[in-house]
């Protein structure tokens, strides 16, 4: 049985998401900043799909924005969801982002286009949309599921990204996120219950 948080405890986890969500977020924008710096050429590190050079976007492209217009598209929505996830502790958010990190990339790696890059922390964004409304589900937490409910209110538009409808735009990251978002909620749930 756990005993219920003090006011202190609570105040300290909310300080403790805020702060990382923030300083991930302000990676992000320090990026941006050196990129454009650097003449646009970080946005080479961005996913290639089906060339071995373009592997390495797997790993650098949730990092990169197309510029600040694109990155600004994504800073409030990963500053909500990241800072929601987070208020289950650390180790709950780098499990689920690392998920959908990874699924995300290879995911888009493997269905691109020919001959396109692609790039933006879109691609956690909406693994994060979906994390939010699944787990409540598999984790049998009324309290989780009213937040999920309250993300797809807020966030379940931006789902249609899924489909190939603008083009420019990586549907193929947001939706291969999406996956790597229900993936994660679905296995931490069986970690949680395997655990017990």
């Amino acid at each position: 049985m756990s005993l219920p948080e003090t006011r202190e405890q609570t105040g300290s986890r909310w300080g403790d998401a805020a702060l990382v969500i923030g300083v991930f977020v302000g990676v992000l924008w320090a990026l941006e900043v050196l990129d454009t710096i650097l003449g646009h050429r970080l946005d080479r590190l961005g996913i290639e799909p089906r060339e071995a050079d373009g592997l390495w976007g797997i790993l650098f492209a949730p990092l990169l924005h197309g510029g600040f217009g694109h990155l600004i598209a994504n800073t409030i929505p990963a500053l909500v969801l990241g800072f929601i996830i987070l208020l289950s502790g650390g180790p709950v958010w780098a499990r689920a982002t690392g998920t959908i990190w990874i699924v995300g990339g290879v995911g888009t790696w493997l269905t691109g286009g020919a001959n396109t890059v692609h790039l933006g922390a879109s691609v956690l964004i909406f693994g994060w949309i979906v994390f939010l409304v699944l787990r409540g589900f598999f984790n049998r937490s009324a309290l989780q599921i009213v937040v999920g409910l309250g993300v797809l209110l807020a966030y379940g538009g931006a789902l249609w990204g899924v489909l190939p409808t603008t083009p420019g735009v990586s549907w193929q990251g947001h939706l291969f996120g999406a996956v790597g978002g229900g993936l994660a909620a679905f296995w931490m749930a069986e970690r949680e219950t395997a655990s017990e």
